[in-house]
């Protein structure tokens, strides 16, 4: 969900502070509470985990440099 929210996880750490300052949301609820405001749904369409991201992020990067090799085969 913070992904989608463009927020960067790994600089969350920095907000979870409800312990310290009470009346702050524990951190997963905030981010629920935030993506629904602003996408109108309480979870996201297509859940993925990290390792099926980074795997598909992957495999698209290497379809777009093949791609880009055989363009430059071509008009070769």
């Amino acid at each position: 969900m913070a992904r989608e929210l463009g927020l960067n996880p790994p600089k969350l750490g920095k907000i979870d502070n409800h312990e310290q300052e009470p009346w702050k949301l524990p951190l997963p609820l905030f981010i629920e509470q935030l993506y629904f405001e602003r996408l109108g749904k309480t979870s996201p369409d297509n859940v993925v985990s990290i390792e099926e991201r980074c795997r598909l992020e992957a495999a698209k990067s290497e379809a777009r440099r093949s791609a880009k090799r055989q363009r430059a085969m071509d008009s070769t």
